[in-house]
């Protein structure tokens, strides 16, 4: 059975609402708005297939964390934001919520006035809005490992190495093309900042939503002759475009795909004509690493897998997941070690992700040495200081091309700074302080 047609059966089989566990005493609960058909089905049936892998190998392995087992329910949004509000309205009534993870930069934004009412955490794993990584301004969302404008730091370093250095780009043209949504607009100003600052030429172009025709764009591309173009995608627009780009004449070794143009699904149904195609990535691909394996033997062995095409483990997309459950058990387990090994509040696990640190040695045994490289979140940076590598594809598989490299915090925090505070000021929001951080809600 193909993938696409496992997809058509899930999307038979997905009812609405679909419960894992129900939530009762010493649980902790993960409202998951999840999204297993519609255009990109492929991203949602991946990441939420590793979050819930991850969460069953913790209750099967360990019993839970401390003693308390991992529930969840999922309600499909099919990645619109009005069904990501309704999920959000119908399961915030659960008891023991530990955090959201939409995984959907629109419902994101929509959420971020309501989560914050309810003092429960939202992440937004190498997505959202770039400003909360400022936790100053926004104490309940995390963008953890690598929001937008880190991203776009780290494209453009990375292009500035296979160029010879940063003042190498003087005269470069760069083209991105970027997804027609909230996420694909996010980066639109940093990309100008950058160009001004390094001397490139720049143009941005919309593909609107979902991407399945990009012929205009293209032949745009083709007359303004780049030497890069950095791919903003999402779902079907990312073998579109690199169909498209074939047709044109455009090489795929000189396009730069973003962290949701980085999947086996981006490329195997572009065939040929992803072949050579680079992208960056805050976690690896395949099944190497020990808790990929152990999740393999201990949840697939149980027959409680969550993904049923089972070629899809160790995907960027499952891995991704998986890797976004060790953050989010982890921030529960550092919650725990201060308020107990029970149930905790929203505001008790927000305080875990503010202490979340995990350092290469903490995450080899976790077992997931090199699939991520660490994070060090703290009270005003919600992001962690992830770093990034690059993977380019060879028509079968992704092989890492470089080291991992570190964005420019140094140049970013000042904008990321001037805009939440320009947010906070609109809002009439005040600013924390490391002392408003360990002020805790218990009940």
């Amino acid at each position: 059975m193909t993938f696409f047609s496992h997809l058509r059966k899930a999307a038979i089989a997905t009812a609405f609402v679909l419960g894992a566990t129900a939530v009762h005493a010493e649980e902790q609960y993960f409202p998951l708005q999840s999204y297993r058909v519609g255009p990109y089905a492929a991203g949602g049936t991946g990441f939420f297939g590793g979050f819930i892998d991850y969460l069953n190998l913790i209750n099967i392995r360990d019993g839970g964390v401390n003693g308390v087992k991992l529930a969840w329910s999922e309600g499909e949004t099919q990645y619109e934001v009005e069904k990501g509000v309704e999920v959000y309205e119908r399961l915030k009534s659960n008891p023991g919520i530990a955090a959201w993870n939409p995984l959907s930069v629109g419902i994101a934004y929509a959420m971020i006035d309501r989560i914050t009412d309810d003092k429960v955490p939202l992440i937004t794993i190498n997505h959202g809005r770039t400003d909360t990584t400022d936790g100053r301004v926004f104490p309940y969302v995390f963008p953890l490992l690598l929001n937008p404008y880190s991203e776009t730091s780290g494209i453009v370093n990375y292009i500035a190495s296979k160029e010879g250095g940063l003042d190498k780009l003087k005269g470069k043209n760069i083209v991105v093309l970027y997804h027609g949504s909230p996420y694909g607009k996010e980066t639109i100003p940093i990309y100008e900042l950058l160009s001004q600052k390094y001397g490139f030429e720049l143009s941005q172009i919309e593909v609107p939503h979902p991407g399945n025709e990009q012929q205009a764009q293209w032949l745009t591309i083709r007359r303004e002759h780049p030497d890069y173009v950095v791919l903003r995608g999402w779902g079907v627009m990312n073998p579109v475009a690199l169909k498209t780009a074939q047709k044109t004449g455009f090489p795929a070794d000189h396009i730069i795909g973003n962290v949701w143009s980085n999947s086996e699904e981006d490329v195997i149904p572009a065939g040929d004509a992803a072949k050579g195609y680079t992208a960056i990535t805050t976690q690896a691909s395949g099944e190497r690493y020990p808790v990929v394996q152990e999740i393999v033997k201990t949840v697939y062995g149980d027959g409680k897998g969550n993904l049923e095409d089972k070629s899809r483990i160790g995907s960027v997309y499952h891995n991704l997941g998986i890797v976004n459950g060790i953050l989010n058990v982890e921030a529960v387990r550092i919650a725990q070690a201060k308020f107990g090994n029970r149930t905790l509040t929203g505001d008790e696990v927000r305080w875990g992700f503010e202490h979340l640190k995990l350092n290469p040695a903490r995450v080899e045994a976790l077992g997931a040495k090199d699939l991520f490289h660490s994070i060090n979140v703290s009270w005003d940076n919600h992001e962690g200081d992830g770093y990034v590598t690059f993977q380019q594809w060879d028509g079968k598989k992704w092989n890492v091309v470089s080291d991992w490299i570190a964005p420019d915090w140094k140049l970013l925090r000042p904008i990321i700074e001037k805009s939440s505070e320009a947010y906070a000021k609109e809002k009439g929001i005040k600013i924390r302080t490391a002392e408003d951080a360990d002020a805790v809600v218990s009940n």
